[in-house]
């Protein structure tokens, strides 16, 4: 058993000899003699690739050259060292065979991509590229007919609605029943865009506000100085809207003792017509005086008194009220200068005790208490407008 064991070892051995015997003879070194070139284009244990030491490879090549030499040479000439063989015809480049400038430059590509470096592009030149094939890429503008742009203006309707004059659908009925203008002109048509800053807008002959302007009337109280703001930190009228992003300021002024109505805007044009002599707007006050009191007092101060700066005159007088000595007289008059009323009334020999403005202009006082502030409506802000010709 033991001679069976050892003969059968033998004749493993022997066979395992005679297959490498076999391999040299044939020219394929063994597996783990088998060297690799990274600049091969092929796998060097199949026969007849390019670059495989496969049949191509002989033994026996140059003299003074061991095989490792002649592989690596084998790998970078694609042929043996001993000349031409079998693989020599499909992996030479200069053979002139049917697939050898096939194989050359895929050879010299690969080996050269590996072998050596490229140099790289500068960046000012990938840039070119870059805005190259964006440029080539890239959509022009569409151009869309007019009515697909965004119309000038805002529509007519939304305009009177944020001026307070109703729903949208409450101003489209005002525009149906022509009570609109822009301009000068009846809007008959729905849809129609305005410019809020520059176009003029009525509802039944009155401009509307339909600017970023805003209209205050305030009950001045007594003690209260006409003024925004007050070095001496007196109460003032700015401490009645110290609240409000925009900047106010007053219509005119009133006496620090003088009650009464007093507009606060941000509007400069319709601030100074109103306090213009030319457009002389109206303006009425509530005076306390004591009687008795003549006839022909009220066509004295019509017919005009003399002032130290000139005659006032007053454009209408009245006796409103009477008790006992005390008489409440009302006095309208378009002037707007200082203490007009106060030194008209002292001059014809009544001193005033307690003054109220009640209207200015088509603004009235009404039953507004004194300390409160109150936004105009857009009647009376048209109203106002028209009286000084806006």
């Amino acid at each position: 058993m033991r001679s069976s064991g050892r003969n059968s070892n033998r004749n493993h051995r022997g066979a395992g000899n005679s297959r490498d015997d076999r391999q040299k003879r044939a020219g394929r070194p063994r597996p783990e003699e088998r060297r690799y070139d990274a600049g091969s284009g092929g796998r060097p244990d199949k026969p007849g690739r390019p670059g495989g030491p496969g049949k191509s490879a002989k033994p026996g090549g140059a003299k003074g050259q061991d095989r490792r030499q002649g592989q690596g040479q084998e790998g970078r000439q694609g042929q043996g060292p001993g000349g031409a063989s079998r693989g020599g015809p499909k992996a030479g480049a200069g053979t002139g065979g049917p697939k050898g400038p096939k194989a050359g430059p895929r050879q010299g590509g690969k080996s050269g991509a590996r072998g050596r470096s490229v140099p790289a592009r500068p960046r000012e030149y990938e840039a070119q590229i870059e805005e190259r094939n964006r440029a080539r890429h890239a959509k022009p503008a569409l151009k869309l007919p007019k009515t697909f742009g965004e119309a000038e203006g805002e529509r007519l309707q939304k305009v009177l609605a944020r001026a307070g004059m109703g729903s949208r659908r409450a101003c489209e009925e005002l525009i149906d029943q022509r009570r609109v203008e822009v301009n000068g002109e009846i809007v008959v048509e729905q849809g129609l865009r305005v410019d809020p800053e520059k176009d003029e807008i009525k509802v039944d002959g009155l401009t509307i506000a339909t600017q970023s302007y805003l209209f205050f009337a305030l009950n001045k109280p007594a003690g209260v100085v006409s003024s925004m703001e007050d070095p001496e930190g007196r109460q003032c009228l700015g401490d009645y809207v110290t609240n409000r992003e925009t900047r106010l300021f007053h219509v005119g002024r009133l006496d620090t003792e003088t009650e009464g109505l007093i507009l606060l805007t941000n509007h400069g044009e319709l601030a100074h017509r109103l306090t213009h002599p030319r457009y002389g707007v109206a303006k009425s006050y509530l005076a306390a005086i004591q009687g008795p009191i003549p006839r022909d007092l009220g066509k004295r101060l019509k017919d005009g008194v003399k002032l130290e700066d000139g005659y006032a005159r007053a454009d209408h007088f009245k006796v409103v009220e009477n008790t006992g000595k005390n008489y409440l007289v009302e006095v309208t008059l378009h002037e707007g200068r200082k203490h007009i009323v106060r030194r008209m009334l002292a001059e014809a020999g009544f001193p005033v005790d307690k003054l109220v403005r009640t209207r200015f202009g088509p603004i009235a006082l009404g039953d507004q208490k004194s300390g409160w502030l109150r936004r105009l409506t857009n009647t009376e802000v048209g109203m106002l407008m028209r009286e000084v010709d806006l």
